[in-house]
C-alpha cells in the first residue's frame, strides 16, 4: 500500500458488523471515512465523498445495493462486496468484483482489498 491511507465507505447495516468492519480496516491502515446502513444515505455519499474503496454489503435491510456499486463503478472507485450470500447471488455485471462470504477473516479483506484496488480503472 502507497504512503498515503486510502479512505473506505463502509455499507452496512448490521451496527455491530459495521464497527468490526472499522475496526479491522482501521488496523489494517486504512481510513474509514463513513458508514451507511441504509441504500439512499449510502449512495449518496458514495457520490459525494473523496473516496478510493467501498466495502458494501449486497443487502441492506431487504434492499438490494447494486445502485451504490453503479455510483461507486462509475466514479472508478474499488468496491468489494460482502455478503452472507455468496458471490452466486450477485448480478452478472459484478462478476469481476472482489466478494467476501459472511463472516470472513481479516486476511481475507486484506485480500479482497488488493484485488479490487489492483483491479480499478486508473
Amino acid at each position: 500500500m502507497s504512503a498515503r491511507r486510502l479512505k473506505v465507505l463502509i455499507v452496512e447495516d448490521e451496527a455491530i458488523v459495521a464497527l468490526h468492519l472499522e475496526d479491522t480496516l482501521t488496523d489494517l491502515g486504512y481510513d474509514v471515512v463513513a458508514t451507511a446502513g441504509r441504500v439512499d444515505s449510502a449512495a449518496r455519499l458514495a457520490a459525494t465523498l473523496p473516496l478510493d474503496l467501498a466495502i458494501v454489503d449486497l443487502n441492506l435491510n431487504g434492499e438490494r445495493t447494486d445502485a451504490v456499486a453503479d455510483v461507486l463503478a462509475a466514479r472508478g472507485i474499488a468496491i468489494v462486496f460482502a455478503t452472507g450470500y455468496g458471490a452466486a447471488a450477485l448480478e452478472k455485471r459484478w462478476a469481476d468484483v472482489p466478494t467476501l462470504q459472511k463472516p470472513f477473516q481479516s486476511i481475507e479483506l486484506e485480500r479482497a482489498i488488493a484485488r479490487a484496488v489492483q483491479s480499478r480503472p486508473a
